[in-house]
């Protein structure tokens, strides 16, 4: 079993993408199942996980609708308003749906970087642990020591971290990037995507940019707890879904067959759809 771990499908006409604008060229237009499907056709991938892009429960309620719609997809990533009053009663409702496997807050895009750190998120993540849902982690580095406090306030929280927290690769800031990461490889429930690497890189970025960063995503969290995600269609701005899972494939080409089943596809499954009673 092969899983995208992280995909998204939009429509623009919706009107809740705010950072969807026209000057992001290659992807400013709709994107649904009937775009993906020959890609990972292509690679054998047969199961993605599909996450949000907007921040609006009703952007979550599109993409169930979607994924009850198409085979491939496994699990959804949703969307609601964590501060909400009423968000464990929002998450109950979601969680009806099997297909719902994930929350995730547009972390990246909040001002304040203490968010996560807040009291009242407390009721909402107690909700997500209590119906087996995962918290994606949307951070860029500064968030990452008040992450590895975040998860060790909620133990009991299974957490993903997108993208390898987006490093500035562009500037080659490895080594700092690499302080702030590693301790959060030390709780056995978090975990991490190896996505969303080469927008990170320069515009001219090649695999020799890129590697390293895999590499040590591979060191710090083990065949164990990474998985393989796409970020497409974003990943288009950055050369497409085929370089990136050429890249991808040449990180875990030292691996053992096990543990390269595990990464593209093991690991994926056991977080989202095992807490979910799907596998």
């Amino acid at each position: 079993m092969m899983i995208d771990a992280h995909q998204h499908f939009w429509r623009i006409a919706r009107g809740d993408y705010g950072w969807l604008t026209p000057a992001l060229g290659p992807i400013h237009r709709d994107f649904g199942p009937d775009d993906l499907k020959p890609l990972i056709d292509k690679h054998g991938i047969t199961q993605t996980i599909l996450v949000q892009a907007a921040p609006t429960v009703a952007e979550t309620i599109f993409m169930l609708d979607i994924a009850a719609k198409t085979p491939f997809v496994a699990g959804v990533v949703g969307w609601i308003d964590f501060t909400a009053p009423d968000a464990p009663d929002v998450i109950a409702r979601l969680a009806r749906d099997p297909l719902l496997v994930g929350l995730r807050p547009m972390i990246h895009d909040i001002a304040d970087d203490d968010w996560m750190l807040r009291a009242d998120l407390a009721p909402a993540l107690h909700a997500m642990t209590a119906h087996g849902l995962v918290f994606d982690a949307l951070v860029r580095p500064q968030h990452l020591p008040r992450l590895a406090r975040f998860v060790t306030r909620y133990p009991d929280l299974a957490v993903v971290i997108d993208h390898g927290a987006k490093p500035d690769i562009r500037n080659g800031a490895f080594d700092a990037w690499r302080k702030l990461t590693a301790p959060l490889s030390a709780y056995p429930h978090v975990m991490c995507k190896m996505s969303g690497l080469v927008t990170e890189a320069a515009a001219n970025w090649t695999p020799a940019d890129v590697l390293p960063y895999c590499a040590e995503l591979l060191a710090l969290f083990g065949p164990e707890r990474l998985l393989f995600g796409s970020d497409w269609p974003v990943v288009n701005l950055a050369g497409g879904y085929d370089v990136w899972r050429d890249v991808a494939m040449t990180a875990v080409s030292g691996l053992s067959a096990a543990d390269r089943a595990a990464v593209l596809g093991g690991n994926a499954s056991r977080l989202y759809l095992s807490k979910r009673g799907r596998r």
